[in-house]
């Protein structure tokens, strides 16, 4: 395999790149710079290829990942105002931050990314969403890069949206996105602080979370299911669910990926048991076991 020398760490540990400050090593970490940098390494490099963003809704097992994690992170993270309605967003964009540029701009119902903990790129793959709206309602267009390093512009139509779900028309990773938003001075950004305000009154926004651990089932709420469990604050290792929101595990206690994954499975367990439900994962879970 080659290595590119600009931009790639060997042996990089993944728990400081995620939001659950946990997971183990990465074969090869690296950053691009550039569209031309990335596509270069794509083509030069055949290993596997696991794309990582902020970190968040995504669990690395304490094995950490063979092959090559690509981080967009520190690059891809511009956002571009083509019209009042329109504007092109990088896949490493913060969702928060696309929230507040919207909010200036007079893009009314972009305000909800501000709910959703991550980057445009993570909010893409899984169609994330809070306050009653979801990411690809207001994609236009998305720019993508496959494993060969060839880049291309694809419609959503050639995606399968669901819920909490986008199946591809071929291996890709998003690179941006176009979207389009009514133009409506709706939300102000004392507004948007107060939707802020309220998730992290209500949520633990600022404990080592990953944000939502599983989606809600048809006509129930996940958080609540475990709740009527009567799992709020249980705890396996150094992880416990959250007393302020059922939904979340808190890395609380130097947790390790098995802490997670055995909590994670006892939850849907519990709630099988209780309710007949199964609660399918919101979170990704990658890599290898520790030996």
């Amino acid at each position: 395999m080659t290595i590119l020398k600009k931009n790639c760490v060997q042996n990089e540990l993944l728990a400081s790149h995620t939001s659950w400050k946990i997971g183990g090593k990465a074969d090869i970490f690296f950053s691009p710079n550039s569209r031309d940098e990335l596509s270069e390494f794509l083509k030069s490099n055949d290993c596997s290829i696991t794309w990582l963003g902020n970190g968040t809704n995504i669990l690395v097992r304490d094995g950490g990942v063979r092959g090559a994690v690509i981080s967009t992170k520190k690059s891809f993270n511009s956002i571009q105002l083509l019209d009042r309605s329109n504007c092109k967003v990088e896949a490493g964009v913060s969702c928060f931050e696309l929230a507040m540029h919207a909010t200036k701009n007079n893009f009314g119902p972009a305000a909800f990314f501000s709910g959703i903990p991550g980057s445009i790129g993570g909010a893409l793959t899984m169609n994330a969403g809070c306050f009653g709206h979801e990411t690809w309602e207001f994609v236009k267009s998305v720019e993508v890069i496959d494993r060969n390093g060839d880049i291309h512009h694809l419609d959503p139509k050639e995606f399968s949206i669901s819920y909490r779900s986008v199946s591809f028309p071929f291996p890709l990773w998003f690179l941006s996105c176009e979207m389009i938003f009514p133009y409506k001075g709706l939300t102000t950004m004392e507004e948007l602080k107060s939707l802020r305000d309220s998730r992290i009154e209500h949520q633990p926004l600022t404990e080592n979370t990953c944000g939502s651990v599983f989606k809600n089932p048809d006509g129930n709420h996940a958080g609540d299911l475990i709740e009527r469990s009567g799992l709020k604050g249980f705890r396996i290792g150094g992880c416990a669910v959250s007393e302020k929101h059922a939904n979340f595990i808190v890395n609380d206690k130097e947790a390790t990926a098995k802490d997670i994954e055995t909590l994670i499975n006892h939850i849907q367990n519990t709630v099988k048991d209780r309710f007949g439900i199964n609660l399918d994962t919101e979170v990704r879970i990658i890599g290898e076991h520790d030996e």
